[in-house]
């Protein structure tokens, strides 16, 4: 393959990439697709062919920490140096892209300069994503780079849904219901016409170490638990998930923390990670018998028992449910957990099909037909760059 996409998902301690075939008439099929993990703390570079056997691994020194650029720098050497290919474009996951962005765009240094300051939206990750853009931009000068943001899914939703009650002032400043993980949907809203084309009203829930769930009618997302920012909604691995406003002001006005301080523990120390005081990992929290973890789980399943009962009255009824995403995708007692909550819509497991991750885990006499569908944002972010790059 001598010319390629490159995609590229700069997050916030890690940098995920693969690269696809460029060719306008042939199908996008991944030729590798990798990760630099750990960015924080014993880095590992990653490396697997498209069929998953793996092609190069790296280790840096134990305790070592590696920035996003640096990072970067060292996926394009290898790159170059080991699979003789030219990069022609590269897409990029942006999770914000603002009032202006309601579709991918093309970038350029006034677009990035736009999106680098919605960082104060979504801190967690818009940094490390604007990072990546122009380290690739000083790697490869002239390059065609397209930006495609998780929040263009969730500009479908009606107006009220992305609105909150707030003063003229705050709305003009941009305060409204964003939305995040709409890649994901995305691609999700397609993939579910394909094995239920009958199901028009879905709920899917993006289950991994950051956590939501959509409700989409006829493909479209109407409504979506994170808000604002990438902190709210269900409680993630480490993010606390929706938690009452007036007791933010009352932890700042007792002085517990500041606001610096505040906003580290919400994002950093939460969620599961601080209702069970032992792991932000949800296979380690299922292995374990520490009441604890069962309450941290219990925590979770509940508030996506919340969710689905308020999204399946927004719809007016549910035709189909998927679970995606890490946890989604490889953890059947969450999604055991969550069906049985559900028992009233109709939702019938077929519990063997669910214990080996299969296609759909509902019963045949199910209501509702239930699926497990793995994510695949790459895919989509690649689509959008070959387009764009047509133009």
């Amino acid at each position: 393959m001598s010319n390629a996409i490159l995609v590229v998902n700069s997050g916030s301690t890690s940098l995920k990439f693969a690269a696809y075939s460029a060719a306008i008439n042939a199908p996008l099929n991944a030729a590798f697709r990798g990760e630099v993990r750990g960015l924080q703390g014993n880095p590992r570079f990653i490396v697997s062919e498209s069929a998953g056997e793996p092609v190069a691994s790296y280790k840096w020194d134990s305790g070592k920490t590696v920035s996003h650029r640096i990072a970067l720098q060292f996926v394009l050497s290898w790159i170059q140096s080991n699979m003789g290919l030219k990069i022609g474009a590269a897409g990029h996951r942006v999770v914000q892209g603002g009032a202006r962005f309601r579709a991918p765009v093309r970038i350029d240094p006034e677009v990035v300069d736009y999106l680098d300051s919605l960082a104060i939206v979504e801190p967690s990750h818009q940094p490390y994503n604007v990072e990546g853009v122009r380290t690739l931009d000083m790697e490869l000068p002239g390059i065609l780079q397209v930006a495609c943001f998780d929040t263009s899914f969730h500009r479908t939703m009606p107006e009220v849904a992305q609105t909150y009650a707030l003063v003229k002032e705050l709305r003009d400043a941009g305060v409204r219901h964003w939305g995040y993980h709409g890649i994901s949907y995305d691609y999700i809203s397609r993939e579910i016409r394909k094995f239920a084309p009958d199901a028009r009203r879905v709920i899917a829930a993006h289950l991994g170490g950051g956590a939501s769930m959509c409700a989409m009618f006829d493909g479209c997302s109407i409504e979506t638990s994170t808000g604002f920012g990438g902190l709210s909604g269900l409680p993630m691995a480490t993010r606390s998930g929706d938690v009452p406003i007036e007791a933010l002001f009352y932890v700042l006005r007792k002085g517990i923390v500041d606001a610096v301080g505040l906003e580290k523990m919400l994002y950093h120390q939460s969620g599961l990670l601080g209702l069970s005081e032992i792991s932000s990992d949800m296979r380690e929290l299922l292995l374990s018998e520490d009441p604890r973890a069962i309450g941290a789980i219990d925590n979770f399943v509940y508030s996506m028992t919340r969710y689905a009962g308020a999204y399946v009255s927004v719809l007016g009824g549910l035709d189909a449910f998927v679970f995606t995403a890490g946890i989604g995708e490889h953890s059947p007692e969450i999604r055991t957990a969550l069906c049985k909550k559900l028992h009233w819509l109709g939702v019938k497991l077929d519990e063997n099909a669910n214990l080996s991750n299969q296609l759909r885990i509902s019963s045949r006499e199910s209501s509702v037909s239930v699926w497990v569908i793995p994510t695949n944002e790459e895919l989509i972010i690649a689509e959008y760059t070959r387009a764009l790059t047509m133009r």
